[in-house]
């Protein structure tokens, strides 16, 4: 995994789980791969990924089954989605509404944008 220094591993790698729940690789319910497996995988130390899991866990996207491993949380998808969204909107919106006005974009401008965009989806 290659790794960007504006933000730090053990939340991007946990960012990178939540896209994978998005997309389905793991479904509610389904057991993920075990710290060690996912260390591996990305080719970080273990702690890191205990890091990311135990964010995960306190944001109750996963839990843990003792002796078992870690598995997606009943509701992960829609809780996902709904911490995105609220960081969305408190961090990334103030910013790009700051840079429409800067640059003189009229939000008619950005509408029209979006649809054309929607449409070709």
């Amino acid at each position: 995994m290659k790794f960007k220094e504006t933000k730090s591993i053990y939340q991007q790698i946990a960012d990178r789980l939540c896209d994978e729940i998005l997309q389905g690789t793991y479904g509610e319910q389904e057991r993920i791969p075990s710290v060690r497996e996912y260390a591996a995988t990305v080719e970080v130390n273990a702690n890191t990924v205990v890091r990311s899991y135990d964010q995960l866990q306190g944001e109750e996207i996963i839990y843990n089954k003792r002796g078992i491993g870690y598995f997606v949380a009943a509701g992960a998808v829609e809780r996902i989605k709904e911490l995105r969204r609220a960081t969305f909107l408190s961090d990334e919106l103030p910013e790009f509404f700051g840079s429409l006005s800067t640059l003189g974009i009229s939000i008619a401008e950005v509408e029209k944008l979006y649809n054309d965009w929607k449409n070709r989806q």
